[in-house]
């Protein structure tokens, strides 16, 4: 038997397999699901790594329905939407404020209707800025209710998964 194999059909084969072995070492290994949720769960009693897989996932699906929270769609729910046009009416309310204060010191000095106008500018400057940190305000303590119900999923979590045979961390 005569083979046909060339010199430069062995060299794109070598190629290939080194590709495909270069591909393969560089893929993420699976991150567990403890692990996902930012735990470390380390096997107590010699459970295997199929044995804790599965007891993670018995556990992430008892905690979710102990407490009826997602971490993975509570952890990618979007913020609320911010912008200059989302507020509670700071900015009026900033210029009606400035508009009443420089009316009044515009009347002292014998320009009321020039004096309203810069006011009712100044207010609406003063009143975006508080628009501003008060959206600020309302951002951290969104972020501060999504942690406080990721840590109640967790601490459901850990309990399970203690109750396994597994430290938490």
């Amino acid at each position: 038997m005569k083979c046909n194999v060339t010199k430069s059909k062995v060299i794109i084969a070598i190629v290939l397999l080194v590709t495909l072995i270069s591909f393969y070492k560089e893929l993420p290994a699976q991150q567990s699901i403890a692990s996902s949720l930012g735990m470390v769960a380390y096997p107590q009693k010699g459970q295997s790594v199929q044995q804790q897989n599965s007891d993670e996932g018995q556990c992430y699906s008892w905690a979710k329905e102990y407490t009826g929270i997602d971490p993975f769609a509570t952890a990618s729910q979007q913020p609320v939407p911010g912008g200059p046009a989302v507020g509670g009416g700071e900015r009026v309310a900033g210029a009606a404020r400035g508009g009443l204060g420089g009316l009044a010191i515009g009347a002292i000095v014998g320009k009321p209707w020039q004096g309203a106008g810069i006011g009712a500018v100044s207010g609406t400057l003063l009143g975006g800025r508080q628009a501003r940190l008060n959206q600020a305000a309302q951002s951290k303590q969104a972020q501060q209710n999504k942690n406080a119900t990721l840590q109640h999923f967790n601490k459901a979590f850990g309990a399970c998964i203690e109750g396994r045979g597994y430290v938490v961390k």
